[in-house]
């Protein structure tokens, strides 16, 4: 079973791409709307995957993603953006970020997540 923490505040924006997280794996989805809970909840056990919203509680997800970082340098994580692919790049670079998504992601990229996350050691 992959465990998945998912820092958002707009749920039920993500309806379609939360389905086709669960549809085709055994996955286990763990919501928190708040960066300090993101980070609090890497005390205990490592989530195989941590997919960070554009902002959230008024935090980039840069900013986030780095908080997370900085906390444990194994996380996967996977990070909403709605910046072009080249300013993702520069913006992102360093933070081992595996794909950046756009803010209304669907059921194929979800499983384009989950197939590279299959490929990760």
């Amino acid at each position: 079973m992959k465990h998945i923490l998912f820092v958002t505040a707009r749920k039920n924006n993500f309806t379609e791409f939360m389905d086709g997280l669960t549809r085709e794996e055994t996955v286990e989805i763990v919501t928190v709307v708040s960066s300090d809970e993101a980070i609090g909840s890497l005390s205990g056990p490592i989530p195989d995957l941590v997919i960070i919203d554009e902002e959230v509680d008024g935090i980039s997800g840069l900013k986030i993603a780095r908080d997370i970082l900085m906390k444990n340098a194994m996380v996967n994580q996977v990070l909403v953006s709605s910046l072009s692919p080249e300013e993702f790049h520069e913006a992102s670079e360093g933070l081992g970020i595996m794909v950046q998504l756009p803010p209304e992601p669907d059921a194929a990229q979800a499983k384009n997540v989950l197939g590279i996350l299959k490929k990760m050691p």
